[in-house]
Order: C-alpha cells, then structure tokens, then sequence
C-alpha cells in the first residue's frame, strides 16, 4: 500500500521549474509594493488590493495537486495573505484564520497523509509531529505563530501555550520545560527561536515581530483577566511585563491606564496616578485615563483636582472624536487586533460629553459649588433640548443617571442659588412629564391569597417604574413647596405640600407585607412623604396654624420615630401653644433617643438622592438652639423653684 502511494506522488504532475519563479517573483513583487508603500496615504487601499493579489496568487497555486516544492512558496503566501487581510480590516481578529486548515492539509496531501476529520489542535500535532521535511519548518513555524495570533485574540490561552510547546518540540525535542514560577505562556513563546528568514521568499512583517507582539499581547491578555479575577498583583506584574513590550503608542497608553486602575484597585491611589499621567504622556488622546485621574480624586477627596480633570476631559472630547487614534501604519498585525476583551471596553470606556458634564454639576452640588452647579445643569440641559437621548444611551451603561432625577437636581441647585421661580419651572416640567405615567392606585403588598409566588418580573418592573414616576413627581411638589416658602409665600407652600402628600396616597399596601424587591422604592416615598409633613408643618408655624401643624409634626414621628427634624418641630409647636412642660418633657425624651444626622440621610441603608439632601437640610427647625437654651433656662428654673 506504501509503495503505491509513493508511486502515484511520483505520477502526479508538480508544477514546472518556470511556474514557481513567476509564483515567486509575483510574491516578492508585492512584498516590495507594500515596503515602499505602507508609510503613505494610500496604505489602507494598498493593504486591500495586495491582499486580493495575494488571494488570487495563492488560488492560482492551489489549483495544482499539492507538492513538496511548492509548499514553501504557498505556505509563504498564505503567511503574507493572512498579514494583508490582517491589515486591511483594521479590525479586531475574530473567527478562524482563512486559508490555515486547507494549508495544513495540503501538507499532510503532500506527504502522503491526510487529517480530515480532525480539529485545528489536532491538525497542528498532526503536522508538527510527522512532517519533517526540512524545507517545510520554517514556513510552518511562522503559520503556527500567525494560528497562535488567532487562538490569542480569541482569548484560547491554553491553545496558544499548546501550539508553542509543539513548536519548540518540533525544532529542539530536547528543550527543558519553563522553570517553576515562570508564567508558563510568555515562557514558552519567548522560548520560540524565530526561523531564518529567506531572501527569496520575502515576508510583509517578521515573524521577530510578531513574535514580540504575540508576547506583549499574552502578557496584555492575562493582566487582563487577572485584573477582573481580583488578583491585583498578579495582574499588575503582567501588565508591567506588556508595558515593556512591542506595541504602538496608543496601546502602551492603554496597558498604562489599566495599569492605573489595577494599582487604585490595591488602595494605591497615588501610584495609580503615576500610572494615569504616564498613559497621557504617552499618548494624550487617550481620554479614559484622564476620566480615571478624576475617579481617583474624586476617591482621595480632593475635590479640586478632580473638578480641574473633568473640565480638561470635557474640553477634550469637545475638541478630539473618540475615532482619532495613534497607531502605527507599519505593521499588519499588532496588538490592539489581539487584545479586546470586556473588562477592557470597561477600563476604556469613553464618556460622552454630556456625561461629563453632569460630572462636573453633581460634583459641584455635592461640594457646595452652588453657582458653578447651576451653570453645569444648564448647559446640561440645553444638551437635552439638542437631542441628547440619541447620542449617550439612558439605559444604565452610562453614567447618567435617569433624566427626571437630573431636573430634580437642577431645581436643587437653583433653589440655593436663590433662583426660586427657576426652581419651580424646572419642577413643573418634571411634574408635567410623569403625570400620565402613574397609575391611580399602586399597590405594593404581595398577594395574600398567594405567598409562596413571587411578583412576575414584567409586573414588577412596571410597578417599579410607576414607583419611580410618582418619586419624581412628588419630590418636584416637594421642591415647589419649599420654593415658595423661600418667596415667602406660606400659601402656595402649603398647597405644594399638600399636593405632594396627596401624590403619595396613590400607593397601598403600607400596611400589609410588601414584597422585597419594592422596598427600596416605598422607603424612598416613604422619607419623600416625611418631608412633605415637616415643609407643610413648619408652613402651617409661619401661618400661626399651630394645631394643624402639632397634627403634622406627629404624623411625622409615626412614619420616624425619633426623626431629629420632626422632634424639634413638635417640641417648638408645644411651646408656641404655651404648652411648656409638655413641650420640656419631649425634648428631653427626643435628646436621649434621637439619631444621628447620618441616618437621616439614607434610604435602605443607601444614600438619600441628592436631589433630596437640600429639602432634608430645610426641613431642620432654624429655632432648634435658641428653643434648647430655652427649655433648659425653664428646666433650671423648675428645678429652683423645686428645691426652694
């Protein structure tokens, strides 16, 4: 059977002496186009039509029984055809390399077997492990380093240490295995020696080169997901290793960048710094570092700095489209093809404007930055009416939060600003927007008749959004009412309370048990609710209602007991009314029992909205000291008259 087979290899027709040098000559023809060519305007087109000259070359060889002979020159083409496709893409590798399997095969073809059935790692110990033809290693090792490109952007690590150790194998069987310790990966691509280049068979890029980038985007690759795993300095010793690599500019920024996560991940912000600013001097348009040095910051409280990066950052993106990019022209394959993985689209997630923006007016309302926080909210704003739903998606990948809550925190901002009558037209476009979208009763209770059935995930949803759009709507009555508080007018405040209140007892079920996953949103009404009491109670004071108010200021204590703001004002109602023993013996209940103010501010265990945190800060009694010297004067004189 074996000597027939050699006998019909002996009949099957190899190609003429004339055909492979015109192959040839073809082949380095187009190798020395792209030389002289790849550095100009015109490279991506060259890039294309090479790539198709090469197709049709490597076709044209193809068409011909497989033979030893040729196999060099095909197997050469097929590198450089794979380099130019490579290129002309510009894009992330993904899929199956074109062209390998078949080339794999017309090897095994041309020395009498065959692999058919086999996978790609299969082939490739196949045809590592019996083709010994000595003209076929080199062409072969540097198509295993192209495979091992595509199993790395795929992210098959394990493939790619597989296809070097066979490489190695196949050129010293007697290599020692990497020493313990050693990233076993990097160990054995570095431990790769890189066949000799030929000066017949030019090649469109190195396989020196493309050894150096396989390394670098190894090392790239597993920072990466040593960094989501939460091994931080594991993760940091290979991105340092990829740092150190052969890449362009715009990747080195990036590994920096992650670099700089990594280290603010370990609590080292400052080192996370040094890293973020490298990744600008690198290259500066890269803009996520620049978002990072504001995230850490903003994490060591210096409020200052973090408010000077997001300015440049919005400056940035105004003047430089995510699109631009610093890469190099000069190599078909490079790292940013290998590497490109979620955790890293996270990392490097470019913000749009607005999103920076809102940045720097919630930034500023939080710190107190009254007049800058109503300057960024404007100019936010006027994003909205420019279309800004099209541009950034609202669906919780950004860093936008939902827009009614950001009208909520404008009329905030504008209601310490002093800009009242602002205030209350920003909340009226909130209120206008959510009426229709609250249902006239929400109920909230789990079914009695049915215990052990949870609520069904569409239904829930659909009533958590109602619980949301009555939220808003209420706390833009909320905002009204303290508004025209401020303008003096108690009235009108006092009809905005009441509106509010009235908004919230569209919600059942507050007595009865209330599924799990709604908590959240009826506490946050919950608080809503008791603000509204206070502002309408402390209107009622203002007024000389005091009986409406004491009725106010103990509902109030119902829904919080012991809620500071609301003891105050009851304590100050009672003495109003004259009623001052009553009111001494309360404030000496509530000065045992009342919490502290950082348990007012939250929800759930959650921080209170911050379009909240300025109704909770009028809603405390301006009186509450000069009534505590007071109480305490009247104690002290009771306690005289007492002992005497």
């Amino acid at each position: 059977m074996a000597a027939a087979k050699k006998r019909r290899r002996r009949l099957e027709p190899e190609p003429e002496r004339g055909c492979l040098r015109a192959w040839a000559a073809h082949s380095r023809a187009l190798v020395e186009r792209w030389t002289t060519a790849r550095g100009g305007g015109e490279a991506r087109r060259a890039r294309r039509q090479q790539r198709d000259e090469l197709r049709e070359l490597l076709l044209s060889i193809r068409g011909l029984p497989a033979a030893l002979r040729a196999l060099p020159l095909e197997l050469t083409v097929l590198y450089n055809f794979l380099l130019f496709t490579v290129g002309a893409s510009e894009s992330a590798i993904k899929g199956e390399a074109e062209g390998i399997r078949q080339g794999l095969l017309r090897v095994l073809e041309a020395c009498g077997a065959c692999g058919q059935d086999l996978g790609m790692e299969e082939l490739w110990e196949k045809v590592l492990q019996e083709v010994t033809v000595e003209e076929l290693q080199a062409p072969l090792q540097r198509l295993g380093a192209l495979q091992a490109a595509w199993w790395l952007a795929a992210s098959q690590l394990g493939s790619v240490a597989g296809l070097f150790h066979l490489l190695s194998t196949a050129e010293d069987p007697g290599r020692a295995p990497c020493s313990e310790g050693q990233n076993e990966l990097l160990s054995v691509i570095k431990a790769w020696q890189v066949p000799p280049e030929g000066a017949s068979l030019p090649l469109v890029q190195s396989a020196k080169d493309l050894k150096e980038i396989l390394c670098t985007a190894a090392a790239f690759l597993q920072g990466l997901q040593e960094l989501e795993a939460g091994n931080f300095p594991t993760a940091l010793s290979l991105l340092q290793e990829a740092a150190g690599g052969f890449c362009s500019k715009k990747i080195l920024a990036q590994i920096y960048t992650c670099l700089g996560c990594c280290a603010q991940r370990m609590g080292k912000p400052q080192t996370a710094l040094q890293h973020l600013k490298r990744a600008l001097q690198v290259d500066f348009q890269c803009l996520p570092a620049l978002s990072h040095v504001a995230s850490v910051y903003h994490e060591l409280g210096e409020m200052d700095a973090e408010l000077q990066a997001l300015t440049l950052l919005y400056e940035a993106l105004g003047k430089n489209p995510p699109a631009a990019a610093s890469s190099s022209p000069y190599f078909l394959m490079r790292t940013e093809l290998l590497v490109h993985t979620p955790v890293l689209t996270s990392l490097l997630h470019q913000h749009h404007p607005s999103e920076v923006k809102y940045l720097l007016a919630q930034r500023c309302l939080q710190d107190g930055r009254v007049a800058d926080a109503v300057e960024h909210y404007l100019d936010f704003l006027s994003l909205l009416q420019e279309g800004l739903q099209q541009q950034v998606p609202l669906d919780g990948s950004s860093a936008l939060p939902r827009i009614p809550e950001v009208f909520l925190e404008a009329a905030s901002a504008l209601g310490q600003a002093g800009r009242h009558q602002d205030a209350i037209t920003v909340c009226e476009e909130v209120i206008s927007r959510t009426t229709d979208l609250i249902p006239r009763v929400l109920r909230v209770e789990e079914r009695l008749e049915q215990p052990e059935c949870s609520v069904p995930g569409a239904e829930l949803s659909q009533k958590k959004e109602s619980l949301c759009c009555l939220a808003w709507r209420a706390a833009g009555y909320l905002h009204q009412g303290w508004a025209w508080a401020r303008l003096g007018e108690s009235k009108e405040a006092v009809t905005q309370f009441s509106r509010c209140l009235s908004d919230l007892l569209r919600v059942h079920g507050s007595g009865i048990k209330q599924t799990e996953n709604l908590q959240p949103e009826v506490e946050l009404l919950q608080k809503i609710r008791l603000l509204a009491l206070l502002g309408r109670g402390a209107q009622f004071l203002e007024l000389g209602r005091h009986k409406q108010a004491l009725l106010d200021f103990q509902h109030s204590l119902q829904l919080s007991p012991g809620d500071p703001a609301a003891a105050s004002y009851l304590v100050q109602t009672l003495w109003e009314l004259n009623r001052k023993q009553e009111a001494a013996a309360q404030w000496q209940k509530f000065s045992q029992s009342c919490p502290g103010e950082d348990g007012q501010q939250q929800v759930q265990g959650r921080p209170l909205p911050l379009y909240l945190v300025s109704c909770l800060e009028q809603a405390v009694s301006p009186h509450r000291e000069s009534l505590a010297r007071s109480i305490q004067d009247y104690l002290g004189a009771a306690a005289q008259d007492t002992s005497s």
